[in-house]
């Protein structure tokens, strides 16, 4: 008796499933569904955990501390925000690899950890849509893809949460923020976001990103949400910075 390959069994000899934190071959059986992650890596990122600032969800050293240094000195625009995973080390260089190596896939891994850790906390804030910060035209055209948009897709399809990734827009062709000092990543953002329409129709939103830092692309972007009849933007991201 003949056995049935499928085309995706095909394909999963043609382009094995790669491990997104370490990056190697994940040698699964040909009909199998493994580990979307290798034992090795499984417990080597370091995942957010209390103390946090209680607004925008950096690790804090101090647990009498209520806010991070960036968070303390500014007004934010997001009810809070939450992230996976400190921005250092294995993490660092996974997402290095998904932004511009093309390793799309790692968005699987990533969307399952985001809602195995923040599945809960999503449905407390009662999200009506997720919605994904945009790269300029530009950007777009160069990388392909938005991250960003990847992990809120697969966000959106797993909780049965509408995603609004042209609700958006990025009119601005922003500089890195990574490459600039506090001010310059304050400026560099202004005016940078705007909605497609005049109106938003929506109570309570979720912006997603890949990283955090100090928080400037996502206050900018949920002040634009707001301005235009939003109530409450809530942020998740994949990794962030520490607070201090």
């Amino acid at each position: 008796m003949k056995m049935k390959i499928r085309k995706e069994d095909f394909l999963h000899l043609l382009f094995p499933p790669r491990c997104p934190l370490c990056d190697e071959v994940l040698f699964h059986s040909l009909f199998a569904q493994g580990e979307l992650v290798c034992k090795k890596c499984r417990d080597k990122p370091e995942y957010v955990k209390e103390p946090v600032c209680s607004k925008c969800g950096k690790p804090l050293e101090d647990e009498r501390e209520e806010y991070c240094y960036d968070c303390g000195r500014k007004t934010c625009e997001f009810v809070q925000g939450k992230a996976l995973w400190a921005y250092k080390g294995i993490v660092k260089d996974s997402l290095y690899r998904f932004k511009y190596h093309n390793r799309q896939e790692y968005a699987e891994y990533y969307s399952l950890e985001l809602i195995r850790v923040y599945g809960g906390w999503l449905r407390r804030c009662d999200i009506q849509a997720v919605v994904p910060i945009p790269l300029s035209k530009r950007r777009l055209r160069q990388r392909g893809f938005n991250q960003a948009e990847l992990i809120a897709r697969r966000i959106g399809e797993k909780m049965n949460i509408p995603v609004c990734c042209n609700l958006l827009l990025r009119i601005r062709d922003t500089k890195a923020q990574k490459e600039l000092n506090d001010a310059e990543r304050k400026n560099n953002l202004k005016r940078a976001f705007k909605t497609r329409t005049n109106k938003v129709q929506l109570d309570h939103i979720l912006l997603i990103d890949d990283i955090y830092t100090t928080g400037s692309t996502m206050n900018e972007a949920a002040k634009e949400l707001k301005q235009a009849g939003a109530e409450k933007i809530y942020c998740l991201s994949v990794s962030i910075g520490r607070g201090y």
